[in-house]
């Protein structure tokens, strides 16, 4: 399922159930530049995925992003951080146990940045998508981060609990900012 800016989906399992593990993938590329003589070329550009955990007044009570891999409880998990982009499919991938996580945090953001500053118009075929890990890595829902621009980070999507379970919402915020703490301002409009 792809999802549009603003739309929600629930995270109900198809056969009935809620989802218990799931992992949010980011991918990019970098788009090629032209060198010497017209020849495109390779280029390398540093995004990083992090996820940023609320209570339900909208306080940050923890993050997960390259320079702390897990979450103080340890139910998020980030599992690397990738410097270049390159390769084929999840670039960076932030693992969630939402059976783990803490009953005082009612939403997971997910954001993701240029550390180096490089802005987004020097990356393409970027997504972010949540797989069920326990289900062979189904893909649960996808959001395409398009709008390529000056802009060198993006408020992505939001976990949000509901009832028994969780919502995934897309957001799809713009934003500048080398880490997320740089993004705050923009990430708590979408709380």
């Amino acid at each position: 399922m792809s999802l549009s800016k603003g739309q929600t989906v629930s995270l109900e399992k198809r056969g009935g159930g809620t989802l218990t593990r799931a992992r949010m993938g980011l991918g990019w590329d970098a788009i090629k530049k032209k060198g010497m003589f017209g020849k495109l070329k390779d280029q390398s550009v540093d995004l990083d995925a992090s996820a940023l955990l609320f209570d339900s007044s909208g306080r940050l009570v923890d993050q997960v992003w390259f320079q702390q891999l897990k979450s103080k409880d340890g139910s998020v998990q980030h599992t690397g951080d990738n410097l270049t982009g390159a390769g084929e499919g999840d670039d960076e991938s932030i693992l969630v146990d939402l059976q783990a996580v803490p009953a005082t945090v009612s939403q997971i953001v997910f954001v993701v940045n240029s550390f180096t500053g490089q802005n987004f118009s020097q990356i393409e075929n970027a997504f972010c998508r949540l797989v069920d890990t326990t289900a062979n890595d189904a893909e649960l829902a996808r959001y395409e981060l398009t709008g390529s621009g000056s802009h060198n980070s993006q408020v992505m999507a939001k976990l949000s609990r509901s009832g028994n379970g969780w919502t995934m919402t897309a957001i799809g915020a713009i934003a500048n900012g080398r880490t997320f703490k740089d993004l705050l301002p923009t990430v708590t409009q979408h709380l």
